[in-house]
This record gives C-alpha cells, sequence and structure tokens, in this order.
C-alpha cells in the first residue's frame, strides 16, 4: 500500500520501499497515462499536418479540434459525476469558470496551430519551458517566491530548446510559407501558448482558492465554458461549416478526431488518479518519460530526424526534468492517504480547494512535467 510522502524529493530509495501491489499499481497508471496520451500526439500531429482523402485536403481549424475535446471531455465529467453521486450543480462564480476557460482555449488554439508550422518535436520540447512563464505569473499573481535552483533548472531546459531550435530542421514539412516566415509564426504561437497556459494554471488556482469542490465537478463547468467559447469561435470565424464539410468528406477524419478527444479524456483521467495515489513528482516522471517517448515517435513515423545537435538539446532538457522530478526543485504536495491508493480512477479526490484540476487535456497539457511546486493546472 502507499505511504504518506514528506517534503522530500522522490529518490529511488521511496520507490524500493513499495509494495509489490503499489509497484503494479505505478506501473497500470505510468502504462495508462503513456499509451493515452502517445495516442493523442500521434493523433494531433497527424490531423494537423497531413492531408485527408484523394484531393489531399488539410484539417484547418484547430478551434474545431478544441471545440471537439471539450464536449467529449464535458460528457465524460457528466458521467464520473453521476458515478460517483456528487453535485452537479456549480460551485465557483460563472465569471472564474469563463475566465479559465478562455485563456485555456486561447492556449490550445495556439498550441495546435504551431504545427502547422514547426515541428512535433520542437513544439513538445517548447511546452518545456513552461516554468519560466508559469514563474513569472507566480510571482505577479500569487506573490510566489522560488529558489535559484528553480530558476537555473529553467534555463538550463530553455538552453536546451534553444540549441534544439539552432541546429537542425525545425519548420514543419507542409508549412504554407517559407522556412523562415514558419519559424516565426510557430515562435509566436508557442510564446502565445506558454503565455496564456502558464497564466491559466497560475489565475486557475488563484480564482478557485476557497471553493470547495469536486475534480469532477470543475471538469464539467471549466469545460461547458470552453465548449461555448470555441463554438462561438469556430462560428463567428466561419470555421464551423468548411471544418463539417471535410468530415462529412473523410470518414476516417470523424475516427481521428473523435480517438483524439477520447484518448485526452482518458489521459486526463489516469493523471488524476496517478496524482492522487503517487504524488506530484512520481506523475512528472512519467509525464516526462511521455514526452521523450512522444518525440521519438513522432520522429520515425512522420519523417522528422533530429541532427546531433537537436538530440543533446533533448538530452538537456529531459536531464535537467528528471532531476527536478527526482533530484531537486520546489516540493511537491502530499499524496494522498493510504486508503485512496486502490480506489477507481472514477472516484474524485479530496475535495479541498487546492486539489483541483482544470479538466482540460490541453491546458494540462500533460506537459506539465515541470511544475513540482503545484499539481498541474494544461494545463492537452
Amino acid at each position: 500500500m502507499m505511504h504518506r510522502r514528506g517534503n522530500k524529493a522522490i529518490t529511488s530509495t521511496v520507490l524500493a520501499k513499495m509494495t509489490t501491489e503499489s509497484k503494479l499499481h505505478l506501473c497500470w497508471c505510468a502504462g495508462g497515462i503513456i499509451a493515452s496520451l502517445l495516442m493523442y500526439s500521434v493523433l494531433q500531429e497527424r490531423i494537423m499536418t497531413l492531408p485527408f482523402g484523394e484531393n489531399g485536403e488539410k484539417f484547418e481549424s484547430s478551434l474545431f479540434l478544441v471545440l471537439c475535446n471539450r464536449v467529449v471531455t464535458c460528457c465524460v465529467a457528466i458521467v464520473c459525476l453521476l458515478w460517483t453521486e456528487e453535485s452537479t450543480a456549480p460551485v465557483a462564480p460563472a465569471y472564474a469558470y469563463a475566465a479559465v476557460s478562455l485563456s485555456n482555449v486561447v492556449a490550445t488554439t495556439c498550441q495546435y496551430e504551431a504545427l502547422k508550422y514547426v515541428t512535433f518535436p520542437l513544439q513538445t520540447l517548447g511546452k518545456t519551458a513552461k516554468m519560466i512563464p508559469v514563474m513569472l505569473w507566480g510571482s505577479i499573481i500569487g506573490g510566489k517566491r522560488y529558489k535559484t535552483q528553480d530558476y537555473a533548472l529553467a534555463l538550463a531546459i530553455t538552453a536546451g530548446v534553444m540549441l534544439f531550435f539552432l541546429t537542425g530542421q525545425v519548420s514543419s514539412v507542409g508549412a504554407k510559407t517559407d522556412s523562415g516566415t514558419a519559424l516565426v509564426w510557430g515562435a509566436l504561437l508557442m510564446l502565445g501558448y506558454l503565455g496564456f497556459d502558464g497564466f491559466t494554471s497560475t489565475f486557475q488556482d488563484s480564482l478557485f482558492k476557497g471553493f470547495s469542490m469536486s475534480t469532477f465537478n470543475q471538469m464539467l463547468y471549466v469545460n461547458a465554458f470552453s465548449s461555448l467559447v470555441s463554438l462561438f469561435g469556430v462560428i463567428s470565424s466561419g470555421q464551423l461549416w468548411p471544418a463539417v464539410a471535410l468530415l462529412s468528406r473523410n470518414p476516417q477524419a470523424i475516427i481521428q478526431v473523435l480517438a483524439l478527444s477520447l484518448a485526452a479524456t482518458v489521459g486526463q483521467l489516469f493523471i488524476l488518479h496517478t496524482i492522487r495515489c503517487f504524488g506530484a513528482l512520481l506523475f512528472a516522471a512519467v509525464m516526462t518519460t511521455r514526452q521523450f517517448l512522444s518525440i521519438l515517435v513522432s520522429s520515425f513515423l512522420f519523417g522528422n530526424p533530429l541532427s546531433v545537435g537537436q538530440w543533446l538539446g533533448t538530452a538537456i532538457v529531459f536531464v535537467a526534468l528528471y532531476y527536478k522530478s527526482f533530484g531537486g526543485g520546489s516540493k511537491a504536495p502530499q499524496a494522498t492517504r493510504p486508503s485512496d491508493a486502490l480506489k477507481s480512477p472514477l472516484q474524485s479526490p479530496s475535495k479541498s480547494p487546492g486539489n483541483v484540476a482544470s479538466g482540460s487535456m490541453p491546458q494540462w497539457d500533460m506537459e506539465s512535467a515541470g511544475k513540482a511546486d503545484t499539481i498541474p493546472a494544461h494545463r492537452q
């Protein structure tokens, strides 16, 4: 069974003290996260970069994908609330849900749009640089103070990303503009993602502080508001009917969009369960592994070979992330009680104000491996 964690970084000694049952449970959680999010990564890159049908149509509407993801997550959240017999009534004021939803939708749209201009490996590595905007927003909004070691790790990760950027092919093969212009647009979109995603997680923590709600309750209402924001966006921008028309002409695209949304939601359920049972640090290690595997899979499946310099930059980033998970950095929250360890992933975590999640895959982005000072807030 699981034991309580103190405020120390996880070491191999902690893992060694786990019972066989707990290790198997951790393997099951890690396998679920990695499998579902690898599927999410593959489908994301396939939908946004490769053509559909004989006419070679490209899927252009990132916002439509966000809409589909949010609607599916809403449906799953309702099922989870009914399953756990929790209240479906909103707890926080509408403006809190709306503010988080708006910034989340913008961040996720930037993430998808970036794939039109830069390669998936660069997009994935770029998202690890979110430590800096998260720390900046944390200082500005929450008045948090970080250690010198945290800033050093953030700079090391940023240096690794820059090395990757400067030493090999980083523009998307399917980009409609020249390489230089594609890089500029891709970089701006990734900066937009990092800024809004860092703001979302920090702002969410501030807005929902003091409200006692279950994770699934917040999943429902944040994603409901996100669905409305996304629907307004696709209609007002004229993206809705072209996206629907493309899906009607290409049934395989419908399957892939639905599979993308389901993979995102299943991955989030595994994440909620893993954080509750094993704490944020082990979750961070699992997510770091998943990110690295996503880059490998993309390199082999979609023809994104990396140069020696890019592999070196990748190594710098992931060594820093693993060090943050196992060797130092900010402290992680404690895991839940031992009696909670083997509950179903559909059982909601503790209803303490601090134990909430956005319910949106991109907001956690399941890329919050660099954040060990708080339970991730992408953040698909």
